[in-house]
């Protein structure tokens, strides 16, 4: 299987710190990849260069056909990447409907916006991320009326109207309660079927749950990659994170 995404000796310094030093690293289509490691690891750095958020310093990023540290933030998700905070960002009030509306391809621009027309494609799209992201039942209220978990999952189906290829998630189940984490899991292992997912979590469990395959990252480095199993057994990777 061909990879979507190749990362090449990146780093980048933030006051004379390597948040992340000459890292390499492809992800697969298709594939459910898991990013873990310590506090300051670089894993959300990681995430904000290949969204354009920062720019590295050194190295390249391909996506695609598309080479990334050339590209702006907007450019790179219309390219089609799509990012999720660890910190839900919703439109509060709006409702679930309209919160996933704004997210379709059909309203990037402010023409598209003021004569964007609520059609039949539009609306059949809109129930159906809503009934993948448990939604469904919830399109007429605001998302400020939503639960956290709920909220997170609104974000995600935001992603799935951008018709993003490759989606970013920084800790997707930050707060949830163990039946929302069950079920985040579901999702992601639904979703991850025509498209590739990048998670960083901590959650040992949620992890082992979900990845095709896991990248652990320390001091900005790349410390070792694959399944989950082979990680809880590597020294290294016991040492630095999971023994702690």
């Amino acid at each position: 299987m061909s990879n979507i995404l190749e990362v090449e000796n990146l780093s980048v310094s933030f006051d004379g710190f390597k948040a992340v030093d000459d890292l390499s690293l492809s992800v697969e289509e298709n594939e459910l990849r898991c990013v873990i490691g310590p506090n300051g690891a670089g894993k959300t750095t990681l995430l904000d260069m290949i969204c354009g958020k920062t720019k590295p310093s050194a190295g390249r990023i391909r996506f695609d056909r598309h080479e990334l540290t050339q590209m702006i933030e907007y450019t790179i998700t219309r390219a089609g990447v799509g990012r999720k905070f660890q910190t839900p960002s919703t439109y509060e009030d709006l409702t679930v409907r309209e919160n996933l509306e704004i997210s379709h391809p059909a309203r990037r621009g402010v023409f598209d916006c003021l004569f964007f027309h609520r059609s039949a494609d539009v609306d059949r799209r809109v129930k159906s991320v809503a009934g993948d992201i448990y939604l469904g039942e919830q399109l007429a209220t605001k998302a400020g009326l939503l639960s956290h978990g709920q909220k997170q999952w609104l974000e995600i189906g935001m992603l799935l109207m951008q018709e993003s290829r490759l989606l970013l998630l920084d800790e997707p189940v930050a707060g949830m309660s163990a039946r929302e984490r069950e079920a985040t899991a579901e999702l992601l292992k639904r979703i991850s079927k025509g498209r590739s997912l990048v998670v960083i979590e901590h959650d040992m469990g949620f992890v082992g749950s979900i990845a095709d395959r896991v990248t652990v990252l320390h001091q900005g480095k790349l410390l070792a990659e694959g399944s989950m199993e082979a990680m809880q057994r590597d020294e290294r990777v016991i040492d630095v994170y999971l023994g702690h």
